[in-house]
């Protein structure tokens, strides 16, 4: 008997009509408005790529003279009234002119409106009946908060177990830098039935089959069956958007990042990284030393063993029990020797409890060569061209401004902001489904006969049949005890965090400058690095692999989509390039401002 995917609990569903957007009553600039679409339909358009190349691109004036207010120095020995001014100036203008900025409309793909058992919105956490659909009272507890935006709301929600839900209440924290939440978009996400949707769930399972196979072995003359069979099918994908050349994919392409940016209609364009696809597929800054002042330490991981006892949920009963918010019990295994990341395994785990990637990148590209050990040191990157300093003849950059400790403050300071970002979306627009949860409605059509709107192209794949072969279910093998965080996939916060920082990052340094002494791990024994021979690696094309390295390390432990690596990489550079414009203007430096390689390949000036 096959079931209609809306069929169950039909019967509550008049009463669950719930608002699209959280009523916030303060402030009410903010999120004011009965709902999302009546409150959106009022405002301009303004997406994530406008932001980059417009609005935030623009100078911010003062509406008297129309000259950019910037900090100034003292008129006198004494004048600290002057100052004071200065800086009330500078705050006021840079929050005037954030205010400007409109408001983009916020379209979603219609899933959840579409689906009355909610099957395509991300419920875990709440109770769910044994297909996995959700309690739809537990699921209005949920919008019900969501739209009141009022705290005491949100601790009635209903949860199915001890496990509680990640910061619904976040996003609607106000960022005194840069632009808020509301004032980005990001693309579309594919519909639950969609081939773009398969085909990222047919990734996703790849991923997973090859995780065990060293990167060394992605090369296009490779003899790997695996590796040419992921290739294979993957260019059969009508659905596919990931990196390729010539139309095609290819081994050396294989699970390389992409970046996103959204239209005024909400529709997505696809780019790959610049950089990303030359050379080895970890990142210069994942691999070299870190010289961090007195310390020099190598970046030899703890990694989890190639074990059975390593994979989780393919076990029906223990999917269920994480979607309702229960804990497993299992821990994750780790080798007892560390080494260098060098498979998917590897990253997944890199990405599951990521070190200070990027404060290692700044120490790493601040830090000399040490001339007679090719690892004792950093790279000594060139601060950009840009950077006021480099032209004068009797001071130097330091922590305040332009300096080694500035990269990495600044580094440090877009990561909550990226996130209240990356939550936004998740909790107030798009609450996609994670991919564990669609492996969920997999698994139940082909074992429980249910009809969801899975696309064919999942139930022909060669990768899910190896995935039933080998776990028997179809299942999506997760890396992490847990699954994924209680918050919805889409955006991905470590993405949009990674495309904060490398934006910052390629903003302070020389993006064009070429790598000395780059380096692999050692095939033969990875707890080694040995020399790089091959095309030149650059600070930019490292910097945005580093970023892909760390979103698709959520993708290779089954917990992300690929489109939630590449939509948050651009809402990353994007918050990035809000919080250097307002940067910009307290400098008392002679500063044209930043210049740097937007994901998309452009160039822009802040």
């Amino acid at each position: 008997m096959t079931v209609d995917p809306n069929s169950h609990q039909n019967s509550q569903q008049d009463a669950l009509v719930p608002s699209e957007t959280p009523k916030v009553k303060q402030p009410r600039r903010f999120l004011g408005g009965a709902s999302r679409r009546s409150f959106l339909g009022r405002v301009g358009l303004f997406t994530t790529s406008s932001v980059v190349a417009g609005v935030l691109g623009s100078s911010i004036t003062n509406n008297k003279e129309e000259n950019i207010v910037q900090a100034a120095e003292p008129r006198g020995k004494s004048d600290h009234n002057n100052l004071r001014e200065k800086a009330f100036q500078v705050r006021t203008t840079a929050a005037k002119n954030n205010r400007e900025i409109p408001i983009p409309p916020h379209p979603t793909n219609g899933d959840e409106a579409k689906y009355a058992n909610k099957i395509a919105t991300d419920t875990r956490g709440l109770p769910h009946n044994q297909l996995g659909e959700v309690d739809l009272k537990a699921y209005q507890s949920f919008i019900n908060a969501l739209n009141s935006g009022d705290p005491n709301e949100y601790e009635k929600i209903i949860l199915g177990g001890k496990r509680k839900l990640v910061q619904p209440l976040t996003p609607l924290a106000i960022s005194l830098s840069g632009v808020n939440t509301c004032q980005l978009a990001i693309p579309i996400p594919p519909t639950l039935d969609s081939a773009e949707q398969a085909a990222e769930f047919i990734e996703l399972a790849w991923q997973h089959l090859l995780q065990d196979v060293p990167f060394s072995e992605y090369r296009n003359d490779t003899n790997n069956s695996l590796i040419l069979a992921a290739v294979q099918e993957l260019n059969q994908l009508s659905g596919f958007k990931g990196p390729k050349k010539n139309g095609k994919v290819t081994p050396e392409l294989l699970f390389r990042g992409t970046a996103i940016y959204a239209d005024a209609s909400g529709k997505a364009s696809s780019y790959t990284l610049p950089g990303v696809e030359v050379g080895p597929y970890v990142s210069q800054f994942l691999l070299r030393p870190v010289p961090a002042g007195t310390l020099n330490y190598a970046q030899l991981n703890r990694v989890p063993s190639a074990i059975p006892e390593n994979t989780f949920q393919t076990n029906y009963d223990e999917w269920l029990l994480v979607q309702n918010g229960g804990e497993s019990g299992r821990t994750i295994q780790f080798d007892s020797t560390r080494r260098y990341f060098i498979n998917g395994r590897d990253q997944a785990e890199i990405a599951h409890t990521p070190p200070p990637v990027y404060g290692n990148a700044a120490l790493i590209l601040v830090a000399k060569p040490v001339k007679d050990n090719l690892l004792g040191g950093g790279v000594g990157a060139p601060y950009n061209p840009s950077n006021p300093y480099n032209k004068s003849k009797t001071q130097v950059g330091g922590s305040g401004t332009f300096g080694p400790g500035y990269s990495q403050s600044i580094c440090s300071w877009v990561g909550p902001h990226a996130i209240r970002a990356a939550y936004w979306q998740k909790y107030y627009v798009h609450r996609r489904l994670r991919a564990e949860a669609y492996g969920g409605l997999v698994h139940n059509n082909q074992v429980k006969k249910t009809n969801y709107p899975i696309h064919a192209d999942v139930l022909k794949s060669e990768a899910i049949d190896r995935i039933f072969s080998k776990y028997k279910s179809y299942l999506l093998p997760q890396a992490y005890p847990e699954g994924s965080p209680f918050h919805s996939s889409y955006p991905g916060g470590a993405s949009v965090s990674a495309g904060a920082s490398v934006t910052i990052l390629k903003a302070l340094f020389d993006e064009n400058y070429v790598i000395p002494n780059p380096v692999i791990p050692d095939p033969q024994d990875p707890t080694k690095l040995i020399a790089y021979e091959g095309p030149p690696l650059t600070v930019g094309g490292e910097l945005n692999k580093l970023a892909a390295n760390i979103g698709l390390g959520r993708n290779a432990g089954g917990i992300h989509w690929r489109t939630d690596a590449a939509a948050s990489l651009a809402l990353g550079e994007a918050i990035a390039i809000g919080i250097l414009r307002d940067e910009k203007l307290t400098f008392r430096e002679q500063f044209e401002g930043f210049t740097f390689t937007k994901f998309d390949g452009t160039k822009v000036t802040i």
